[in-house]
């Protein structure tokens, strides 16, 4: 069973994640800010700190062997442009420097599926990210959706007909299923089977491979 750090769980993602890894077995110890610490589901361990201080969390990452970063800005937007390099990138870089510093063995970060035509500050940003992962020399996989579904975030059902048709068309069917929509249910599926099936160096699951999992 996997001994897991996880920032980001009490989020839309790290929420669901943390309740589906605790179901498996798996030891689950969620960084929380001051005053969210209601919102991390029951069976996880709380570390109380801030994402964008390594000082702040550092000393209680150890004995994890896996740490998952989930730390971002809600519901991104074009208007969200220096917040993701203040937020996003900044924790990243943070949790990156603490994996190393106490030797985990695995990191797993949630990054978006790239090159695409829209959001391009955001796409920068995690692509940073996943630079300062790979010069990191940690074993890590990366996933790479662009839009989950779920609860509250079905508006993009919408546009089924058109990723039908582009996914059709030889000019752009690879481009339509890099880009494609998965669910919160693969997303999850996908991160604790990586969890439970850690590579050797750098390990990149885009669209097709996240909805291969559930």
């Amino acid at each position: 069973m996997a001994n897991v750090f996880l920032a980001g769980a009490t989020g839309f993602l790290g929420s669901r994640l943390s309740i589906e890894l605790l179901r498996r077995g798996h030891t689950v110890r969620a960084l929380a800010r001051l005053g969210s610490e209601a919102r991390v589901p029951q069976g996880c361990e709380i570390v109380q700190g801030d994402p964008l201080r390594t000082d702040s969390y550092r000393e209680h990452i150890a004995p994890a062997d896996t740490f998952i970063h989930l730390v971002g800005v809600g519901h991104p937007s074009p208007a969200k442009a220096a917040e993701f390099r203040r937020i996003d990138l900044a924790s990243a870089r943070a949790a990156v420097d603490a994996a190393v510093s106490t030797r985990v063995r695995h990191f797993v970060y949630v990054s978006v599926a790239h090159p695409a035509p829209v959001m391009k500050e955001y796409i920068a940003a995690r692509a940073e990210a996943e630079e300062a992962i790979r010069g990191s020399g940690l074993n890590a996989t990366i996933l790479r959706p662009w839009y989950i579904l779920g609860p509250g975030r079905r508006w993009p059902l919408m546009l089924l007909p058109m990723y039908w048709l582009l996914g059709a068309l030889p000019a752009t069917r690879v481009s339509a299923r890099r880009l494609g929509l998965v669910t919160i249910e693969q997303m999850v599926a996908a991160m604790a089977r990586a969890v439970e099936e850690p590579p050797s160096g750098v390990r990149v699951l885009e669209v097709p491979q996240i909805r291969q999992t559930s």
